[in-house]
């Protein structure tokens, strides 16, 4: 395992300038020229420092403290308006709180070393993700940046805000099911390259579709990949290869709103002909037509939980990392 003076040897400074910059000491300046060699030098070695102890601060010694954000982008950095409510709601509420959010970043956009190391040397108190990360560069960060909250991640050891995915892909389906459904379909999608199956939505449709005794047809499990053209593309082959089920679970609002656009193409009634129920509640499927019943995703109370416990660490706080599980609700509009 590379230690303190490996790194000082690639990058051909001392260890006390390692140590320096890895502390983010304001006493000794250092060019950016060669924080950057030494933040390389840690990327290339996998290098982690020892994790110290940090002495309870008081509200007003932590106030102005910074945060960056790692969002969970498919498409667009700000194209999801599910994600763009959690990060409203951590910066609203670090404001309120004497910190901000001073970066913010995808984890495709920190596959470039460069922006890697400017996260790594931007010297944030704290750090807020939205999404898994691989092991090596989970790793690297939390042994760089004092405190890390997750969003919905089930990475451990660190503090995780989630809602449970099980129970509202089973309200979805049995939600369908009282209302005389038997042919459900799934539009979804994973994270990254991983398979459907890894989905817990996914995984918690098929369970309840089979407690319920109901037939689970492949050809009508949609993979969008997230991607609203694509869910498109696939409802109409769909329709004209195999028929459709009588009703669609979408396991979020822009899939199903991106189903609703292609049933109206195919001038499909919605919901006489096929019913329709997606899954986050964003504030334009409201004004969906039909307007979208839904299961209703906490995403502004998130960011505001995260950002309470982020805060909270960057003060002082040193109890176990804690798991909150924020409750859903079924919102009923006029899809289903």
């Amino acid at each position: 395992m590379a230690n303190i003076r490996d790194v000082a040897r690639l990058a051909n400074v001392s260890p006390a300038t390692v140590s320096r910059i890895l502390n983010d000491n304001q006493i000794y300046k250092t060019t950016d020229e060669t924080r950057e060699r030494v933040l390389r030098a840690v990327t290339e070695l996998g290098y982690q420092a020892p994790l110290k102890k940090r002495p309870h601060a008081s509200v007003q010694e932590t106030s102005g403290f910074s945060v960056g954000v790692l969002l969970a982008a498919t498409k667009g950095k700000y194209s999801d308006p599910y994600y763009l409510a959690i990060l409203g709601g951590i910066e609203d509420e670090l404001a309120r709180l004497g910190g901000t959010v001073s970066v913010i970043q995808t984890e495709q956009e920190l596959e470039d070393q460069a922006i890697l190391n400017r996260l790594l040397s931007a010297g944030l108190s704290g750090l807020i993700m939205m999404r898994p990360l691989s092991e090596p560069l989970f790793e690297q960060l939390h042994s760089l940046i004092p405190h890390i909250v997750g969003i919905d991640t089930g990475h451990m050891p660190i503090d995780n805000v989630e809602y449970d995915h099980l129970r509202v892909s089973r309200m979805a389906v049995e939600y369908l099911y009282a209302k005389g459904h038997r042919a459900i379909g799934y539009i979804g999608g994973s994270v990254g390259d991983a398979p459907l199956k890894r989905s817990r939505r996914y995984r918690s449709y098929l369970e309840t579709m089979a407690d319920l005794g109901l037939e689970v047809k492949p050809e009508w499990v949609l993979n969008c990949g997230w991607d609203d053209r694509k869910c498109i593309s696939l409802v109409e082959k769909t329709y004209h290869d195999h028929g459709l089920p009588t009703a669609f679970y979408a396991a979020s609002d822009l899939m199903a709103m991106a189903a609703l656009r292609a049933l109206y193409q195919l001038n499909i009634r919605v919901p006489d002909q096929v019913a329709v129920i997606g899954m986050s509640n964003i504030e334009m499927s409201q004004y969906a037509n039909p307007p979208l019943t839904t299961i209703d995703v906490p995403a502004v109370e998130m960011g505001i939980t995260a950002a309470r416990i982020i805060a909270a660490r960057v003060r002082g706080d040193t109890t176990l990392p804690k798991r909150v599980l924020l409750p859903s609700r079924l919102i009923e509009r006029d899809s289903v």
